[in-house]
């Protein structure tokens, strides 16, 4: 009586339809998540990609002029003695007259700072930029720079530029900006740098991840982009140069 209750017609039906609803309801839910994901995953990476540099920074302060003294060595020659005979019969054998050899004394060098004292300054600084070379990183790391004007599908497209005071005062503290050719158009904003003497100048190595694909993309650099110092010219706060991205 048991057996035929479990295995009934009407049992057996609902929970046929039991298994139908749950199979739809899974199969609305994988098209739902697929749904969102490609709406909002990919916006979201590509926001938070845009804004990833990689920067590294060598500064070089201005070269002092210096005085190279090297004296020439003495020393002192003793005289030879001349041989002398008394006025007697049996002759005298003068001996061989010898040179002494000199004896080169020790040299004595140095090098001497040209002037003294702190100099005087005077004017405006004047900060230069200039757009040595582009390329791409072969990783994360800003020592892997490959001078390039193309950037293989995969890596890092960087560029390397040099910020240097050619006025006649300090300047700082001051910041630099990048316009990057990102899938974004994302423009990177440096913290404040270290002040610069005239002659002073800094070595920078930037990298960004996410770049925007196709030929002649543009990097430019502005130093002093929101004014933040007096310059005597600011005709040469920018440089720009032109890179191909390859892309898949």
């Amino acid at each position: 009586m048991n057996e035929i209750e479990t295995n009934s017609p009407t049992r057996q039906a609902a929970m046929n339809s039991l298994a139908v609803v749950g199979f739809i309801a899974l199969v609305v839910l994988g098209i739902s998540l697929a749904i969102y994901s490609a709406r909002y995953v990919p916006a979201a990476v590509s926001r938070l990609g845009a804004a990833a540099v990689s920067l590294s920074q060598l500064f070089t302060p201005n070269q002092t002029p210096s005085l190279s003294v090297v004296p020439t060595a003495s020393t002192t020659i003793p005289f030879g003695t001349t041989a002398t005979s008394t006025a007697t019969t049996t002759p005298v054998k003068v001996p061989p007259k010898t040179t002494p050899q000199p004896t080169a004394g020790t040299p004595v060098s140095g090098i001497y700072p040209v002037g003294s004292g702190t100099p005087v300054l005077s004017g405006l600084p004047d900060l230069v930029v200039n757009i040595t070379a582009v390329g791409y990183l072969t990783s994360s790391s800003t020592t892997t720079f490959v001078p390039a004007t193309t950037v293989p599908h995969g890596d890092n497209p960087a560029v390397e530029f040099t910020v240097k005071n050619v006025g006649t005062n300090v300047a700082g503290p001051w910041r630099f900006s990048a316009s990057i050719p990102t899938s974004s158009s994302y423009i990177y904003q440096s913290i404040p740098q270290q002040e610069l003497n005239p002659g002073d100048y800094i070595d920078y190595t930037l990298g960004f991840n996410e770049p925007n694909v196709g030929t002649n993309q543009t990097i430019s650099v502005t130093a002093n982009f929101d004014h933040a110092i007096s310059e005597s010219n600011t005709n040469n706060n920018s440089s720009s140069a032109s890179i191909t991205i390859l892309g898949s």
